[in-house]
């Protein structure tokens, strides 16, 4: 799973945005500062940095300098600086993209895939048994050969890789799915989602492997 560092001091921004990337099966970590990013960034390995500029106690060119250092992560300057100075610093130190705020999440999605495409991440592949997901091309495959799921059925199955061996309730599901039914979703919609997913990815729909039903708790993917 892609795992992002996400350096930002507003907590709303935070927030919504760790949300947002983690319904999109991205891993998401967070911190606020200028030191705890680049500890983090010593501690830890990562594949994209969200870095705003602005910092409570320091900038974010400090911390493009620092991941450069460690390692050849992506980056990708989040920032309401949208003078040339602070474009051309930032790309001149290494970072790969830049996008000023306000900005739109799907536009923001659109350039993290665009960016780790380029780096030829290979953790944008999501596997369980037989079936694969490319979130970069948006892409799911059983046994090598392309299926073809709805918006909702890819999102999902997204929910379901994302908290892997966890057991999710009907109730957490719906509450996933919700932002991108573009109308009510109850619980007879979900559960007709789940069989069509079933029919789709599972060897037998009668006797899932991938997306097991727990009784009285839910569903779980993995052990």
């Amino acid at each position: 799973m892609t795992k992002i560092l996400l350096v930002e001091d507003d907590k709303n921004i935070v927030a919504n945005l760790t949300e947002f990337l983690q319904k999109e099966g991205f891993l998401v970590e967070s911190v606020s500062g200028q030191q705890s990013a680049i500890t983090r960034l010593e501690e830890g390995s990562y594949d994209l940095v969200l870095l705003d500029i602005s910092l409570a106690d320091g900038n974010g060119f400090a911390v493009c300098a620092a991941a450069k250092t460690y390692s050849n992560v992506a980056i990708i300057f989040l920032t309401a600086s949208g003078d040339e100075f602070s474009v051309v610093t930032g790309l001149d130190m290494g970072a790969d993209d830049y996008i000023n705020k306000p900005f739109r999440p799907r536009e923001l999605i659109s350039r993290i895939k665009n960016v780790l495409r380029r780096k030829g991440n290979s953790q944008l592949i999501l596997r369980v048994e037989d079936v694969s997901v490319d979130t970069v091309k948006g892409i799911v495959l059983k046994k090598g050969n392309e299926i073809f799921l709805s918006a909702l059925e890819y999102r999902l199955l997204l929910v379901f890789f994302n908290n892997k061996g966890a057991v999710l309730s009907r109730n957490m599901l719906l509450q996933e799915i919700w932002d991108i039914a573009g109308e009510f979703v109850n619980d007879n919609t979900l559960t007709v989602y789940i069989k069509r997913l079933r029919e789709k990815v599972e060897d037998d729909p009668q006797s899932p492997t991938i997306i097991r039903t727990i009784r009285g708790l839910g569903y779980k993917m993995g052990d």
